[in-house]
């Protein structure tokens, strides 16, 4: 019967490796999300629903500032701040609910 050994230099590693990255601008994109959603008054969940309209609209305003601040492609933005309005969207969601 054969032993077999386990590096766990290389197991520490390989779970390392295989987290999420955040990517850059994500927690700037929520605060300006979330100040869109202060300065317009539309919000992003209201009367039991999401406000599609409202989540596109922040996310695009968004997303040019992210845009301008980081460079890169305007796909590369929206996905950024859409992922960052649904997060708040979703938060507004649970705060109405509790």
């Amino acid at each position: 019967m054969s032993h077999r050994t386990v590096s766990w230099n290389t197991l520490s590693r390989s779970l390392h490796d295989s987290r999420p990255t955040i990517p850059a601008g994500l927690l700037s994109a929520k605060a300006r999300i979330d100040m869109t959603v202060r300065t317009t008054r539309r919000p992003l969940f209201a009367a039991g629903r999401f406000d599609r309209g409202a989540i596109m609209s922040a996310a695009a305003s968004a997303a040019r500032a992210h845009q301008e601040r980081f460079g890169g492609t305007w796909g590369e933005a929206m996905s950024v701040c859409l992922t960052a309005a649904w997060r708040a969207a979703k938060m507004a969601r649970h705060i109405a609910a509790h």
